[in-house]
C-alpha cells in the first residue's frame, strides 16, 4: 500500500494563532478559563483542552461575572461583545483575521446603504458572527436556487460576501447566479475564502486522482473539513471524514492500493500520524508527502493578550 500525504493540511494560521492563545490563557490564569462556542471545530482539540478544564459554552449567561472569557476563532457578533462587556468579562478576541476582514465588509457595506447576501451555511458559528454585524441588511444565502428566490430586484444596490471556510467551486456557482440576477451587485477587492481552505481544496483536486481512498482528518462540524471530503467523493473516489484511527473501518482498505490522507484546517496533525502510523503498522505502507503550494502566513496573537503578557 502506498500512502500520499497532501501537503498543505491540517492547522491553517487561524487555526494556529486561536489554539496559541488558549494555550496562553491556560499558562497565565490557570484552568478557570472560558471559551464562546469551540475554539476550533475539532473534537480532539476541544477534548483536549476541557481535560485541562478550560469551560466552552454557548451562551455567555454561562460565564460567571469578572471571569476570563476567549471568543473563538470563528468571531462574535456585537451583541455577544455587549453581553459580555455588561457581565465584566474579561475577553480576549481570538478570531481569525480574515473573518474579522469579512466582519468590516459588513459593516461598510451596510454603512453606504447596500443589502449583502451572505453565501454561507445556516447555524455555522461564523456565518451567526457575520450576520449579526448588520442582522437588518443581510441577507443568507445557501445554494443558486436560493438566489432564485431573493425578493430584490434588480435595481437594488447590493453587495455579497462569502463564509470562508466554503468550496471554491460551489461558491463561484453561487457568486455566477447573484451576478445574472443582479449585474451591478458589489463584492470586496478580494475574495472572502481564506487562502488555506483554498490551497487545501486544490491539493484534494490535484491528488485524488492518484488514490482509491481518500482520509480526511476533521470533525463533523468543520466546514472546510466536509468540504475536502466531498470534493474526494464527487470525483468518484471512496472519501470519509474521520476525527482519527479509531474511525477507520478496515472494510474501507480492501484491495485499495493507494491512499490520500489530509486534514481539516482545524485537525492537528497528531491525529494525521496516528493514521500513518496504523497503514505503516497493518498494511506495510509506503509514505510520500506531495506539495501542490507553498503556505507561509502566520498571525500574531492579539494585542489584549500581548499587553497582559508584558506585565505577567
Amino acid at each position: 500500500m502506498k500512502i500520499i500525504l497532501a501537503n498543505p493540511r491540517g492547522f491553517c494560521a487561524g487555526v494556529n494563532m486561536a489554539i496559541q492563545c488558549l494555550e496562553e490563557c491556560v499558562k497565565l490564569f490557570g484552568s478557570e478559563i472560558y471559551v464562546y462556542h469551540e475554539i476550533v471545530h475539532n473534537k480532539y482539540v476541544v477534548e483536549r483542552f476541557s481535560s485541562q478544564g478550560v469551560t466552552f459554552v454557548n451562551h455567555v449567561e454561562d460565564v460567571p461575572d469578572g471571569s476570563i472569557l476567549l471568543f473563538s476563532a470563528h468571531g462574535v457578533s456585537p451583541e455577544i461583545r455587549r453581553q459580555s462587556a455588561l457581565r465584566n468579562l474579561q475577553t480576549i478576541d481570538a478570531t481569525c483575521p480574515l473573518v474579522t476582514k469579512v466582519h468590516a465588509e459588513a459593516i461598510r457595506y451596510a454603512r453606504d446603504h447596500y443589502h449583502i447576501i451572505l453565501i454561507g451555511h445556516q447555524g455555522h458559528d461564523e456565518v451567526i458572527g457575520t450576520m449579526g454585524e448588520a442582522p437588518e441588511s443581510i441577507t443568507l444565502v445557501e445554494t443558486a436556487e436560493d438566489v432564485d428566490q431573493l425578493p430584490f430586484d434588480e435595481n437594488t444596490k447590493i453587495a455579497y460576501l462569502t463564509q470562508t471556510t466554503l468550496s471554491v467551486e460551489e461558491t463561484q456557482v453561487v457568486v455566477s447566479r447573484l451576478k445574472q440576477r443582479y449585474p451591478n451587485i458589489e463584492s470586496p477587492p478580494k475574495g472572502d475564502i481564506c487562502y488555506a481552505t483554498t490551497n487545501r481544496q486544490h491539493a484534494v483536486s490535484q491528488l485524488t486522482p492518484q488514490a482509491d481512498l481518500v482520509l480526511v482528518l476533521g470533525s463533523q462540524n468543520s466546514s472546510n473539513s466536509r468540504r475536502l471530503q466531498e470534493i474526494a467523493a464527487s470525483m468518484n473516489t471512496q472519501a470519509y471524514l474521520i476525527d482519527g484511527v479509531d474511525e477507520i473501518i478496515p472494510d474501507w482498505l480492501e484491495g485499495v492500493e493507494t491512499v490520500l490522507i489530509t486534514a481539516g484546517a482545524s485537525a492537528p496533525q497528531i491525529v494525521v500520524q496516528e493514521c500513518i502510523d496504523y497503514l505503516i503498522e497493518n498494511h506495510e505502507a509506503e509514505l510520500e508527502e506531495i506539495t501542490t503550494r507553498e503556505e507561509h502566513v502566520t498571525f500574531p496573537i492579539p494585542k489584549e493578550l500581548r499587553k497582559i503578557q508584558a506585565t505577567s
